[in-house]
């Protein structure tokens, strides 16, 4: 796969854009069907799922799971909803010849809710693929938080 900057940053900025709408069903469906989403532990910023605990792993499955329970109305932590924006910076795009692009950018998400505003910076890693139909997906996102600790956040109900 020969995937360029400019494509690259334009499916991460649609990535933040339906995240920010709260367009959850559609940012799950933007995972291959073997896709997974990664946040490692904050101590453990290179850790591995099979042997750390992290924040979220989920699979696709899960990932679709998450979103619904994110737009119902009785999920607390998100009812009101934040409001949440995005800055991704730092897209750099690696190509290994293979049918997969390494994506890496930089990202800062702000969220508002409940007069806080909480800002949760970081980077993260992708795994990009073409699918059939000639859209770009993510085989994998890895979104690790450059934080000490989740305080005074102290938890994470947002995807990032």
């Amino acid at each position: 796969m020969n995937l360029n900057q400019a494509d690259a940053e334009a499916f991460l900025f649609h990535e933040s854009a339906l995240l920010d709408s709260w367009k959850l069903k559609e940012w799950a469906g933007l995972f291959t069907d073997d896709g997974v989403y990664l946040v490692p532990p904050l101590d453990q910023p290179e850790g591995m799922p099979d042997r750390d605990l992290f924040l979220i792993y989920d699979d696709r499955y899960r990932l679709e799971q998450r979103a619904l329970r994110l737009l119902k109305a009785n999920a607390h932590a998100e009812f009101p909803r934040s409001k949440t924006r995005r800055l991704i910076s730092n897209v750099r795009v690696t190509n290994t010849g293979g049918d997969v692009a390494h994506v890496a950018a930089n990202f800062v998400v702000y969220r508002s809710r409940l007069d806080t505003l909480d800002c949760f910076p970081g980077h993260a890693e992708y795994e990009v693929v073409v699918r059939a139909n000639d859209e770009l997906a993510f085989r994998s996102k890895r979104a690790v938080l450059d934080l000490d600790t989740l305080r005074p956040h102290g938890k994470l109900s947002i995807i990032l």
